[in-house]
């Protein structure tokens, strides 16, 4: 599955005159197989054995490049550093307030919403977002223990 989605985003990045360097087909190859939405130093820390000469900010050079054509989400939740997600399809994140794990879900239900809105609104709704908060299983054993 991830192959497929990783031969879509580079041909995607083609198109927009972007040049694939082995670092950043690495970086969008890491964001495609990652579902825990890592932070930028997440995604220098998996690759610098890799590439030992790249630095964290050839990392954020490219989250923004990824970013502008439309593959990845940068996700900020009120902590200090943004995690990015590649995009696939609409979904929502659950979010550990104890650890700050993020958890996919889908609710398709939500698109209704927008049209709602946009209806009573006289709004043009361009998007909306979702987080749920609460504490994930892991922590939840930790705390009961």
């Amino acid at each position: 599955m991830s192959e497929h989605q990783l031969k879509d985003a580079l041909d995607a990045l083609k198109q927009t005159g972007v040049r694939i360097t082995p670092q950043r087909h690495a970086i969008l190859e890491f964001l495609v197989d990652s579902m825990t939405h890592p932070t930028a130093d997440d995604i220098y820390k998996a690759l610098e054995g890799k590439f030992p000469n790249m630095s964290v900010a050839t990392v954020y050079n490219n989250l923004r490049v990824f970013r502008e054509v439309g593959l990845v989400k940068e996700l900020t939740y009120g902590d200090a550093s943004s995690r990015f997600d590649f995009v696939t399809s609409d979904h929502y994140h659950v979010i550990c307030e104890s650890c700050g794990k993020i958890v996919d879900f889908s609710y398709p239900g939500l698109d209704e919403v927008e049209a709602l809105a946009a209806h009573v609104t006289g709004f043009k709704v361009s998007h909306h977002r979702m987080e749920i908060y609460g504490v994930c299983n892991s922590c939840e054993k930790k705390e009961t223990h």
